[in-house]
């Protein structure tokens, strides 16, 4: 049966867990592969948290160059296969995630994952990561015929969660997190060492926190001023 335990849905890249050295590792080998040079790390950071399209689009344009649609496609491929070999060798679970979900856990949360990543590529981290068993479910960008920021992924996750949107709330790192939490009528807090090209407070969110031992209080005030 369903459960109505309160639901707390997550996005996974910038905001569980810190991929962007393992991204940026499959970029620059599809950079190599393509006849570029590697970006530094220090400058293909800020292009990560827009898909891997867009990484690779912005890594070429670092180096004044381009290359067709079907080009891209190309690279986009290569830059999969690589990067599920590679998905957890340098990414690591941000810290005090652990001990915020085993306390929620404790005041009886549920949790899911809702991210644009592909769901087996989901999957995979997070079991590589020893944190798959925590979430009721996991959807990704291929779980369902949208996506975020279409609001009906985040409803969709909190139904197969067995969730309620009037007692779930979103952590998110991005404006398109953001977007999708609003549009859904789900209250959401964004953590602000994600993937971001502005500062997560611009873009509306209900609550901003700087580390996870602030999830528990942050939780806390949303499900009384929201669920009251």
């Amino acid at each position: 049966m369903p459960t109505r335990s309160p639901l707390i849905v997550f996005d996974l890249d910038g905001t569980l867990v810190d991929t962007a050295d393992d991204l940026i590792a499959a970029l620059n080998h599809v950079l190599v592969h393509e006849g570029a040079a590697p970006v530094a790390p220090a400058d293909a950071r800020p292009m990560v948290g827009h898909g891997a399209r867009k990484l690779i689009t912005r890594g070429l344009a670092n180096q004044n160059r381009s290359v067709s649609p079907e080009r891209l496609e190309e690279l986009f491929q290569a830059f999969l296969v690589y990067y599920t070999a590679n998905i957890a060798v340098h990414s690591k679970v941000f810290p005090g995630v652990a001990e915020a979900l085993a306390e929620l856990a404790s005041q009886g949360f549920v949790f899911g994952v809702c991210t644009n990543k592909y769901e087996a590529a989901s999957r995979r981290l997070l079991s590589l990561l020893g944190l798959a068993d925590r979430f009721r479910t996991i959807c990704g960008q291929d779980t369902f015929a949208f996506c975020k920021p279409d609001p009906r992924t985040l409803l969709a996750t909190i139904q197969a969660a067995g969730g309620h949107a009037g007692t779930s709330i979103m952590v998110g790192d991005s404006r398109t997190d953001i977007d999708t939490a609003k549009a859904a009528g789900v209250p959401v807090i964004a953590v602000d060492f994600g993937y971001t090209d502005q500062h997560v407070s611009t873009l509306g969110p209900n609550l901003v926190i700087s580390h996870y031992n602030e999830l528990i209080g942050a939780v806390a005030h949303l499900r009384t001023a929201a669920w009251a």
